[in-house]
């Protein structure tokens, strides 16, 4: 529906003759072919080369930054093409163009389809959030419906677990759900925290709302807890105006709602606290010296720390004075949108799916690959380990016999 991160710098050129030089120019008449000459791979001394970038890194980026400026830039081939070829070329730019826009039409055709069936979506929602919330209980023909549903899933096993007698003590709706549901979504599980979870409990509703322009508004509804005071905490995503390569709308940034946290109970917070010794003795006498060197104070700090909500407070985009730091920034932008649309496009619609776990399977293949990948580094990162033990364990050796603690600096007085 929209493409990722491309916000703030210009789409490379597509591969033209321009960037990817042919072996033949592929209209002889009048052009000639970029006279650069071929460098063999054979001809590299492969180790030679990555020892050179090992010891000097900075040549790596100033590598990478000239060949970056080379992307788009034209070799002159399309200027030497005789005029009636240029004319053509016009012609199929002018076809393009109208491919744009049909491009977009679509576009905006697909995200009107979306607004239709949710609106015919959205009863179902309500309906799921009065039985969770214990407003309602499911119809015979809901339950009857799901338990067909679970046969044909069960179809085929050997063994079929019981049913669970009914419990005494009489429970309202479904507890935990949107927290169990969160935490078997893998993106979303790794973004929750131990002391995120008491406030996560008080989750009635997670839906969302399409802008009258493009883009879509997640609603985290919350009943009375300790935490906060907010009844609902909103993360709107916007897209820009104009579409992008393809007509796909592009992503622009996100805002979140503040949230007003009850005292103390800031969850993306913590507050440190370290002992510090009086240190100031300049005019004080010898006896009152002695004295204050003995008194110790408690130093409170408060530090950011993680929770899954910082997750409505969205980075911002990279300025031209963040050139350091724009990958970084980024990176962090795309997860950002990638997690606003894994609750949009899996979590809110397959709610139930993922609060059992069913939905977990279609995720298989993926997570697979991950960990396959994952072990390939950690063999990697034990070798490399093997090799620095003895050097590691010679530095700890060095720290705690060789180097004598200084004592504090005395005031001298006149």
């Amino acid at each position: 529906m929209a493409e990722p991160i491309k916000n703030k710098r210009p789409d490379p050129a597509a591969p033209t003759p321009q960037n990817t030089p042919a072996n033949a120019a592929p209209i002889s008449s009048h052009a000639q072919q970029p006279g650069m000459s071929s460098i063999n791979e054979e001809d590299l001394d492969r180790a030679a080369a990555a020892s050179i970038f090992a010891k000097d890194p900075r040549l790596v980026s100033l590598i990478q930054g000239r060949l970056g400026s080379l992307v788009g830039r034209s070799s002159g081939y399309i200027e030497s093409l005789p005029a009636e070829v240029k004319r053509r070329v016009a012609g199929l730019k002018g076809i393009q163009k109208e491919h744009s826009k049909l491009e977009a039409e679509f576009q905006e055709e697909v995200l009107q389809l979306e607004k239709k069936y949710f609106a015919k979506f959205t009863p179902l929602y309500e309906q799921r959030s009065a039985i969770v919330n214990g407003k309602t209980e499911p119809t015979e023909d809901q339950v009857n419906a799901g338990e067909e549903y679970e046969e044909e899933e069960e179809e085929g096993a050997a063994i079929k677990e019981e049913k669970p007698a009914e419990s005494a003590t009489k429970v309202s709706g479904i507890p935990e759900f949107w927290l169990s549901a969160m935490k078997n979504q893998v993106s979303l599980a790794e973004m929750i925290t131990d002391r995120d979870e008491g406030a996560l409990k008080h989750l009635v509703d997670i839906r969302m709302e399409y802008l009258d322009k493009p883009g879509f508004r997640l609603i985290f509804e919350f009943s009375e807890n300790e935490y906060f005071t907010n009844k609902t905490i909103t993360k709107t995503y916007y897209y820009q105006n104009e579409s992008g390569y393809g007509g796909d709308f592009i992503y622009d940034h996100a805002e979140g709602d503040k949230i007003d946290w009850k005292d103390g109970m800031d969850l993306t917070v913590r507050i440190e606290q370290k002992k510090q010794r009086n240190k100031s003795n300049c005019g004080r006498t010898p006896q009152l010296t002695a004295a204050a060197t003995k008194q110790t104070r408690i130093v409170k700090k408060t530090v950011p720390t993680e929770s899954f909500f910082n997750f409505f407070s969205p980075p911002k985009a990279p300025t031209d004075d963040d050139d350091d730091a724009a990958s970084d920034i980024e990176e962090r932008l795309e997860l950002d949108y990638q997690l606003g649309e894994d609750i949009k496009e899996k979590l809110i619609p397959r709610a139930i799916d993922w609060f059992t776990g069913e939905a977990l399977a279609f995720e298989e293949i993926d997570d697979d690959l991950e960990d396959f990948d994952e072990d390939d580094d950690e063999d990697d990162d034990d070798d490399v380990s093997e090799d620095h033990d003895d050097e590691d364990d010679s530095e700890e050796e060095e720290d705690d016999g060789s180097k004598p603690k200084q004592e504090p600096t005395e005031c001298k007085q006149s």
